[in-house]
């Protein structure tokens, strides 16, 4: 029987090589990993509006913060646009999972909203417009999502939202709250569902923000909690800046973790009253134009 082989000795040279090969694999991993982060990342912010529309007496302001969880990246959106008549659409959500084929879909629903939106007549029939067009697409993922319709003609809101987190609201008197209207299933879910809507007459000036979870909740962090401080600054904010006011609310993410990306979409109004009288005033402006422009004799 044939002695047992020595084992072979490992040089000082053998590790740095194998040192230096597991290293350089995984450098490649990483960088390999970086690059599809950042064309998510990328490909998510050119998919977010430039600027968001406004009209006298109401002022809009978005933020957008992306979050690292390892490697990953949302599906987080908002959008702002004019509709046919001159009203306002607005819509945020958060698509489900992590990753480029997430914000891939985002784009699709952010484009299918605005689609639907130019002929639905209410906010509850753009969702559920939408939910039937995400749901022939052959896709696994979901997204939850709040509609938003502004009509400057009755000054009001009106509002449906699809699995999301509840909006906050205050005004400058003091008064604010979450609105925990009724909504239905998150968009692409289920078929035929039905998506309430909600109007609110803006009667008094202040603020209606619309957030994703990603903004109130974290690992350690309960969503009551994060919408009960959003609901607080909101209300001390109610009539600043509404970019200040988006920062602000966008801070209460920091102290939740952050685990998921986030997104603010701000609108400050006018009361209705206020409104009124600077349309009386600029339609009086308008007419003594006219008439200062009449030719003489």
């Amino acid at each position: 029987m044939a002695p047992p082989r020595a084992p072979r000795q490992t040089s000082a040279d053998d590790l740095l090589n194998r040192l230096g090969l597991l290293t350089a694999q995984a450098r490649e991993r990483a960088e390999l990993q970086q690059a599809r982060v950042e064309l998510a990342e990328a490909l998510q912010r050119r998919m977010l509006p430039a600027s968001l529309p406004n009209v006298p007496g109401l002022r809009t302001a978005a933020r957008y913060a992306p979050a690292r969880h390892g490697l990953d990246i949302g599906g987080d959106w908002y959008d702002g646009f004019t509709l046919p008549g001159g009203a306002l659409g607005f819509s945020l959500g958060d698509v489900q999972g992590h990753d480029v084929e997430a914000a891939a879909f985002m784009g699709q629903v952010r484009i299918g909203l605005r689609a639907v939106a130019a002929s639905a007549a209410d906010p509850g029939e753009v969702l559920s417009r939408a939910n039937d067009l995400l749901l022939s697409v052959d896709t696994d993922l979901f997204a939850t999502c709040s509609f938003l319709r502004f009509d400057p003609a009755s000054w009001s809101l009106e509002s449906a939202r699809a699995g999301h987190v509840p909006a906050v609201w205050a005004t400058v008197d003091g008064e604010y709250g979450i609105s925990l209207d009724a909504g239905g299933v998150p968009l692409g879910m289920l078929a035929g569902a039905v998506y309430p809507v909600t109007r609110r007459p803006l009667t008094k000036a202040g603020a209606f923000v619309l957030l994703t979870d990603g903004v109130v909740e974290g690992p350690t962090f309960p969503i009551d909690e994060g919408l009960s401080r959003v609901a607080r600054v909101v209300r001390e904010g109610a009539g600043a800046d509404p970019g200040d006011l988006a920062a602000a609310v966008m801070e209460v993410a920091d102290s939740t973790g952050h685990a998921d990306d986030a997104a603010v979409l701000v609108l400050c109004h006018d009361a209705a009253g206020e409104r009124a009288a600077e349309r009386a005033a600029e339609a009086a402006a308008e007419r003594i134009a006219d008439i200062a422009a009449e030719p003489c004799g």
